[in-house]
């Protein structure tokens, strides 16, 4: 129930520490210490010092590559490319997202869930991307699942320039972040979901609306499935 809370209030206050979310819970009536807060937020990925969820962990024997984004015009679909992964509570426990997007389109091409942090969930999320087609560049964190040899050898194999974050910068990948925020708000958040595999078929029902039903403003009120197309195929 805590860390439901903590994901609820820190996808509204992404800059609290644990000093601040132990307030902000303490304010709502719940009885909790420092020491706790601090424990589960750790649990969840989450670190005071950076400003997002780092729920992939750096490993300081991957190659970490530069970052390309700064100041490019993103004009056309497959461009650009970024993954991210979040935290998604359960009645009874979590699980973790991965999911592919398209920056130009906001469409997204795949995503995955799985219960524990390895690679292998988002190595079945860029397969299924690339399936439908390559970006020229593809863009996410630092995290050690992005970072291993294996999911950059599949990129770099694909003929994708890699691009990654800054360290703890969280509007580096700023689309995927907003990704994160809608699906919990508008699906997550509201449905409560008790078991891994209804989260799996709600999911699939949400990314279905997301995709093709969904209107963004930065779209002129058009959908990423129609952008994303529309362009493609122009």
């Amino acid at each position: 129930m805590l860390m439901r809370l903590i994901d609820e209030q820190y996808t509204r206050t992404p800059f609290y520490g644990s000093p601040k979310m132990t307030a902000c819970l303490r304010g709502k009536g719940h009885l909790v210490n420092h020491k706790r807060i601090e424990r589960l937020m750790r649990l969840m990925g989450i670190e005071a010092i950076y400003p997002k969820p780092n729920l992939s962990l750096k490993d300081a024997n991957h190659k970490v590559y530069p970052y390309l984004l700064k100041d490019l015009e993103i004009c056309r679909v497959n461009q650009v490319w970024s993954t991210d992964i979040t935290y998604i509570p359960l009645a009874y426990g979590f699980v973790y997202l991965v999911a592919i997007l398209d920056w130009f389109s906001r469409y997204v091409l795949s995503w995955e869930v799985s219960i524990t942090l390895d690679v292998s969930f988002c190595l079945k999320a860029l397969e299924g991307a690339l399936e439908q087609a390559r970006p020229e560049i593809f863009n996410s964190d630092q995290g050690s699942q992005f970072t291993s040899l294996d999911f950059t050898a599949r990129l770099e194999e694909a003929g994708v320039r890699i691009s990654m974050d800054g360290r703890g910068r969280v509007f580096d990948n700023i689309f995927i972040e907003r990704l994160w925020r809608t699906v919990k708000y508008e699906d997550i958040y509201i449905k409560e979901y008790e078991t891994v595999m209804r989260l799996i078929e709600g999911l699939e029902e949400y990314f279905e609306f997301y995709n093709t039903q969904r209107l963004h403003q930065s779209l002129d009120y058009r959908t990423p499935k129609a952008v994303y197309f529309e362009q493609r195929t122009a």
